[in-house]
């Protein structure tokens, strides 16, 4: 520790004590090593085996990781093999030395990971562990090659490669979380999240990444689609969604567009064959032309009206279970928006490359698509009232009924201030509204499910549409409503209170009943924990799975009469139990993590932190991560690594054995994590905040909330408070300076979208509305640069294709016109979340200089690191 005196340099009182040594940068780099094996006995995600009642988990053991398998009909559990004989067969057959602790096992299928790994990139190189032949034998996949081994003489095959996933993008390890917070975009090794895993999604037509928050429909009951019946087997119209605005690349998809690899164009389906087998829809001259499967005879027109600029695509073609109808979406393209790239530093050769990618934003115009039906024994069209869906957003695919009736759709206005599931009857082609869903503010129309990116619409067809399960915010709570599909009116409403769901995991038909996730339910718990329900269509019987205080998570068997109820906090390892689902018992605790030799060792779990918002009544909850040294009687400064986007909730409530904020705070710093109004998973109310205002970004209860921490700990230094963010964060940590520079000293923003006009049109529009008006100008960062007061580093990737890059030079662009001094960081080659810097220290060095009053090591006279594995200009 060093004493520092006063400095008119830095924003420093006299003689506080301060850290940042290259000792505190060195001791927080090691502590990911020094955590390793400090906590066992943590339980992995349950593996159901088919349709047995037996199951398989991992736990930790000091060295790596033990198998266990459990029988749950009678209660036994025991290693799932002899792991030392099981290692030495594997090693035989791949020619690579494993232990019995460290075995080659990718996660599986809906675990961590997901069986997939990070994107369809390439060939698979792992394939999950599976339990074959009664249990008697396992089949994996290493190194590209399938293997399988015998459990009883303990003999392994080597197999074929790896069967790669069918879908490309499809084969992702669970939602892409895009436009998320990436963690630290600056991190040391010690971090949760590596640097090789900031931002570069797949896009879509070289555009918007797939940012798992688009529209997927209900899962299929049976085989069939959200409206009952098989789609994308036959009859032609495909499981993704028409999303007219959503996504940067393309048409911004009017009519629905098939996924694409990055950068390319759809094909074109060639034909469309009815489910009677007897006629091919086709497109010609961009019109509808029909024939009789398996001819090649002259097709007979069905559409007259289409054009380059105004066309029919077999992409959006649906065709009535009866063959005797056909629907197909009719669209007149909108503006491609470009946005332009020069790649200064390509790998293979010296001169900078040019490029663009297709990127709508708010205010562009939109694909104008509508739905045209032909009836294919007249072969004409039947005309469609489109009063009812008017300046569509977006239009999801048409899907018809069984029985032939009707098709449906859903109608997301621009502005998502409206929201309808229109049906059109198959012989008046008479429009109506099944539900209409209206808000002052915005519906987030995003697909209802877990994760940082959950939306809020869930939507579940029952009896061919006589009955509708329905998701709905209109009482101020995210609930489900039973809605009556014949007369479009509400029968009763299935959950309500002082809480919400977040999940919808299943629907039993036969029996009624709905299994989901509830957020706040039980009073006196952090409302953003997880607890499992299940519920009657009537709104009866609402029984709670889970109870304990934390997080859950519930894995059911596959005849769901037992399930594995596992929660955790930041602060408590995960813990399971195997339950019976009928009443609720606990049959059998599986495993508790033991974190007794972690406290041991001196590492420490953040503080969990709640203090008042601006209306004096409503919880506001973060965390509090002090270095592990920590001193109560001295004084620290503060830094907030923030992410306010309102797409969801994002102050962890998972447990690790390091917190990822942990190496940062040993240089002396107080990290903190808050999630303030105008985020997700709390009330409308709560949400709405950011209407129209993503400025806000929930400073006003941010500002609260510190004031609150340093009231209850003289430690807490709200003298010298730093913030830092990525993305939707970035706008958010340089907005924290330059609307409350009282507060806010230094800041460090990395691909920030620092204009919501220059960023992606979904995003913005959703939050700020249509059409733009003042509120982008007064929550612009680019139009208040001139308030800066603290000190700046803007960090930019030079090829982010999730953030237009010229957002963050306006910024820059504006400061200098201020005549503002700041620091920058323009970082050739690189993609959102500029990952190359996740092993350096620039974001680290400029709080400890500017907080800390510390010039931080000089790392160009340190040993050098090792040689970058990326090729050099020009190929040499």
């Amino acid at each position: 520790m060093r004493l520092i005196a006063c400095s008119s340099l830095v924003l420093l009182p006299c003689m506080i004590w301060a850290q940042g040594t290259l000792a505190d940068y060195q001791r927080g780099e090691g502590l990911r090593e020094r955590s390793q094996d400090l906590v066992v006995n943590v339980p992995g995600a349950p593996n159901w085996i088919g349709e047995t009642e037996h199951f398989w988990y991992t736990r930790t053991v000091k060295g790596g990781a033990e198998f266990e398998m459990v029988y749950a009909e009678t209660g036994a559990k025991k290693l799932a093999f002899d792991h030392a004989k099981l290692a030495a067969a594997i090693s035989s057959v791949t020619g690579r030395q494993y232990t019995a602790l460290a075995l080659p096992f990718a996660p599986p299928a809906g675990g961590r990971g997901g069986g997939g790994g990070r994107g369809a990139a390439g060939p698979a190189m792992t394939a999950p562990l599976t339990f074959t032949n009664g249990e008697s034998a396992i089949e994996f996949g290493a190194g590209g090659s399938m293997y399988k081994c015998s459990l009883t003489d303990y003999t392994c095959t080597k197999g074929g490669a790896i069967p790669q996933p069918v879908g490309g993008r499809g084969a992702r390890g669970g939602a892409p979380e895009w436009d998320r917070p990436p963690g630290l975009p600056l991190r040391s090794e010690d971090d949760d999240v590596t640097a090789d895993e900031s931002p570069e999604a797949p896009t879509e037509e070289g555009g918007d990444p797939v940012d798992g928050m688009e529209y997927q429909p209900p899962p299929p009951q049976d085989g069939a689609g959200p409206g009952g019946f098989g789609r994308g087997q036959t009859g032609c119209a495909p499981r993704a969604q028409a999303q007219a605005g959503q996504g940067r690349g393309g048409r911004g998809r009017g009519a629905a567009a098939a996924a694409t690899a990055p950068g390319q164009t759809p094909a074109e389906t060639q034909v469309c064959t009815s489910f009677d087998g007897k006629w091919e829809a086709l497109i010609e001259n961009f019109n509808v032309f029909l024939r009789p499967a398996g001819t090649t005879q002259a097709a007979t027109p069905l559409s007259f009206d289409g054009s380059e600029g105004n066309r029919y695509t077999l992409r959006s073609v649906a065709w009535s279970p009866d063959s005797k109808k056909l629907v197909a979406y009719h669209t007149r393209p909108g503006f491609d928006h470009q946005v332009h790239y020069i790649e200064s530093s390509p790998a293979d050769q010296i001169q900078p490359k040019h490029s663009s990618i297709l990127y709508r934003k708010p205010g562009d115009a939109l694909d104008i698509a509508y739905p045209a039906l032909f009836d294919i024994a007249a072969k004409k069209e039947i005309e469609i009232d489109n009063a009812l869906f008017p300046n569509a957003y977006d239009l999801t695919t048409p899907v018809w009924w069984k029985d032939s009736r009707a098709f449906t759709f859903e109608y997301n206005q621009r502005g998502h201030q409206a929201y309808r599931v229109i049906e059109v009857d198959a012989q008046t082609a008479k429009a109506r509204a099944l539900i209409d869903e209206e808000s002052k503010t915005f519906i987030y129309y995003n697909m209802l499910g877990p994760g940082l990116s959950a939306g809020r619409r869930y939507r579940h067809d029952l009896n061919d549409g006589k009955e509708i399960i329905w998701a709905s915010e209109r009482d101020g709570w995210e609930h489900l409503y039973l809605y009556d599909g014949v007369t479009g009116k509400v029968k009763n409403q299935i959950t309500r209170g002082d809480w919400l769901v977040r999940n919808v995991d299943r629907v039993d038909d036969e029996k009624r009943q709905i299994w989901f996730e509830a957020g706040g339910l039980i009073p006196g718990q952090d409302p953003y924990f997880t607890q499992y329900c299940r519920i009657n269509f009537d709104g009866t019987g609402l029984t709670k799975l889970t109870d304990a205080d934390g997080t859950h998570t519930v894995t059911f068997s596959k005849n769901n009469k037992y399930y594995v109820d596992s929660w955790q906090r930041v602060d408590l390892p995960p813990v399971a139990q195997l339950r019976r689902t009928d009443d609720q018992k606990v049959l059998m605790d599986l495993d508790k993590g033991d974190d007794s030799a972690l406290l041991a060792a001196g590492f420490k779990y953040p503080e969990v932190f709640v203090a008042k918002g601006r209306d004096g009544k409503t919880d506001i909850w973060g965390t509090i991560t002090r270095p592990m040294n920590f001193d109560p009687g001295k004084s620290y400064p503060v830094i907030e690594n923030i992410y306010a986007g309102p797409q969801g909730s994002f102050v962890r409530k998972t447990y690790s054995a390091l917190d990822p904020d942990q190496a940062m705070a040993e240089l002396g710093f107080i990290i903190v994590h808050i999630d303030g109004m105008g985020t997700s998973n709390r009330s409308k109310a709560f949400h709405d905040v950011a209407y129209k205002n993503l400025g806000d970004a929930g400073f006003p209860d941010r500002l609260l909330w510190h004031k609150a921490v340093a009231a209850k700990y003289p430690s807490y230094d709200v003298t010298r408070v730093g913030i830092f963010g990525t993305s939707a964060g970035g706008q958010n940590s340089l907005g924290g300076m330059l609307f409350h520079p009282e507060f806010y000293k230094v800041v460090v923003t990395n691909s920030g979208c620092h204009d919501n006009r220059m960023d992606k049109i979904w995003w913005n529009e959703q939050w700020m509305g249509w059409p733009l008006g003042p509120q982008y100008a007064e929550s612009s960062n680019v139009d208040n640069a001139y308030r800066l007061q603290g000190k700046a580093l803007i960090i930019v990737g030079e090829m982010d294709s999730n953030v237009d890059p010229a957002s963050s030079m306006q910024v820059i662009n504006a400061l200098v016109k201020a005549h503002k001094h700041f620091d920058m960081l323009y970082i050739p080659g690189q993609n959102h979340g500029v990952g190359i810097l996740g092993s350096e220290h620039y974001r680290d060095d400029y709080f400890v200089h500017n907080l800390l009053g510390v010039e931080p090591p000089d790392w160009n006279h340190l040993p050098p690191a090792a040689p970058p594995s990326t090729p050099t200009q020009g190929g040499q």
